[in-house]
């Protein structure tokens, strides 16, 4: 006789793992029947659909106009229904490109260090327009950047050992990459250098920063 449990093995768990092909074809099936029933819906349903994907899209994040724009046209949703909607979320506040950018300078300013050059390039990559990122980068001026520059110039000399020349540029480098000018970066490096020990320091009393902010500095 078949026990209650087995015949109640109906939840979560009472289908067994998918392994090897089947697993990974799982993902792909689920995102077939997504765009056919995309495609198939009518005009209220795509609404509908376009909705529900943007809250769950700005339930993780805040995002861009532009960044859901792009995500409604890789589901198949119309330009038409995609622009209504995004329409409406913009009238409501839910989308805010002005308020996302001055996120997220503060935030990645913050958190990772990053210049305005750098903070420009993300926001032109999420759609931001030049305007409204200029606005926002504005809010982050020069001796802000200069502090965080010198910050993470002796943060990373606390960590890295060789000779001064060799840190030198292994510094600005780094800072670099970080979206700081030439100038800032190798001013932030002598500092933290000339602050480090009387080795490092003779070797920043050394270094010409106006010259040196002339050249290109290889990130």
């Amino acid at each position: 006789m078949t026990s209650r449990r087995a015949r109640a093995g109906r939840g979560w768990d009472a289908s067994p793992p998918r392994t090897g092909d089947a697993a990974a074809a799982a993902p792909r099936r689920g995102r077939r029947n997504a765009d056919a029933a995309t495609s198939s819906a009518s005009p209220t349903d795509e609404v509908e659909l376009a909705r529900e994907f943007c809250l769950r899209q700005l339930a993780v994040r805040p995002r861009t106009r532009a960044e859901l724009a792009r995500a409604l046209t890789r589901r198949g949703i119309s330009a038409e229904v995609a622009s209504a909607v995004l329409d409406r979320y913009d009238e409501v506040g839910m989308i805010d490109d002005a308020a996302f950018a001055r996120a997220w300078v503060s935030s990645r300013h913050a958190g990772r260090g990053l210049a305005r050059r750098a903070l420009a390039t993300e926001l032109r990559q999420r759609g931001v327009d030049g305007d409204v990122a200029k606005a926002a980068l504005g809010e982050l001026d020069d001796e802000t950047e200069a502090e965080t520059a010198r910050a993470l110039a002796e943060r990373k000399l606390r960590a890295t050992r060789g000779e001064p020349d060799a840190v030198f540029r292994r510094l600005v480098g780094m800072l670099a990459r970080k979206g700081y000018s030439p100038g800032v970066a190798i001013r932030a490096v002598k500092e933290a250098l000339a602050a480090q020990s009387a080795e490092a320091a003779e070797f920043a009393e050394q270094i010409d920063a106006e010259a040196l902010s002339d050249t290109e500095v290889d990130p």
